[in-house]
């Protein structure tokens, strides 16, 4: 077998692995977005500066908190791009700064410090709209090349972010669609429902989906490249792998943070630091999407396998 066919085989199995239905009936939005992870890998290769979004605020019952799912992958995708001596910087809005926050701290440590300058975070408030401008800016000059949202409530059709519930989430959620959008930077998008910034990239007839109060959600935010994974972190980890095998250069460094020790000391460090919580059970614990850590690790464990043929350097 050529090391091309190689390639291609391994960046299929990648795929296949991290963009799967995991019960949320997106088989359909898994289908029509075939082929997409190694194209946004392919992409994010010759990234030379990134963006980052993330952020998804759970406002139900007594329980209001970010999420757990989104910052953790972002983090250390973005760790992993730094170490690489690619620039990253992730934006967020206040409600999920101290996550981002917590999550940025501990993946900058998964290589012993190695993270070549660390990540930057940019914050900027619910209902501030002149720092979007400044933000977007901000992104031209530092020359982003490449912006990636990951699990990031994006509009709707009615212009209102909207959660998976149906519920106007927009007193939690600042319009960082405008950030995505907001240069010539090639736009990527992860996700794993409908209703996150990138997925306007698919029919709306194909994600929309009528929630109990009545309203349809998909958002209308599209983007270059859209993965829709089973979880969205595994996403961020998706294209983690497929990067190690495109970038022989880089997967040494990249093998340093995507480990299965690496996902969970992320996890707990933003339920522990910033109180962030299981977006499926709303309970603040150390679980993504109602997953625990033995089902993440072995995702990861399976993708390095994959990636790396079993054997890291």
């Amino acid at each position: 077998m050529s090391p091309r066919r190689s390639n291609v085989d391994r960046l299929a199995a990648i795929e296949a692995l991290v963009c799967r239905d995991v019960g949320r009936k997106t088989s359909e939005l898994i289908a029509a977005s075939a082929g997409e992870l190694a194209a946004a890998g392919a992409a994010l290769a010759g990234a030379t500066s990134v963006g980052l979004v993330t952020g998804f605020f759970v406002p139900r019952g007594e329980v209001a908190a970010p999420e757990t799912d989104g910052p953790v992958g972002t983090a250390l995708l973005a760790a992993a791009l730094a170490a690489c001596g690619v620039p990253a910087r992730i934006a967020v809005d206040t409600p999920c700064a101290a996550a981002v926050r917590a999550a940025v701290g501990a993946a900058v440590g998964a290589a012993g410090g190695a993270t070549g300058g660390g990540v930057a975070v940019d914050e900027v408030a619910v209902d501030d709209r002149a720092a979007l401008e400044r933000l977007v800016n901000d992104w031209r000059g530092a020359d982003i090349s490449h912006a990636i949202a990951i699990e990031r409530c994006g509009r709707s059709a009615d212009g209102r972010p909207r959660n998976m519930r149906g519920v106007d989430v927009g007193q939690w959620t600042a319009p960082l669609d405008d950030v995505f959008l907001g240069g010539p930077w090639a736009k990527l998008a992860v996700g794993d429902g409908g209703n996150e910034i990138g997925m306007g990239k698919l029919p709306p007839g194909l994600i929309a989906r009528t929630v109990p109060n009545g309203e349809k959600i998909a958002c209308v935010t599209s983007c270059d490249h859209l993965v829709v994974a089973g979880v969205s972190n595994w996403g961020a980890y998706g294209l983690m792998a497929v990067l190690a095998v495109l970038r022989p250069d880089w997967s040494p460094t990249i093998a340093k943070f995507l480990t299965a020790e690496r996902d969970l000391a992320v996890t707990q460090a933003i339920v522990e630091r910033a109180g962030a919580v299981d977006g499926v059970t709303a309970r603040r614990q150390a679980t993504v999407d109602g997953f625990g850590p033995e089902i993440h690790g072995a995702v990861i464990d399976e993708l390095a396998r994959v990636a790396w043929g079993g054997a890291r350097e």
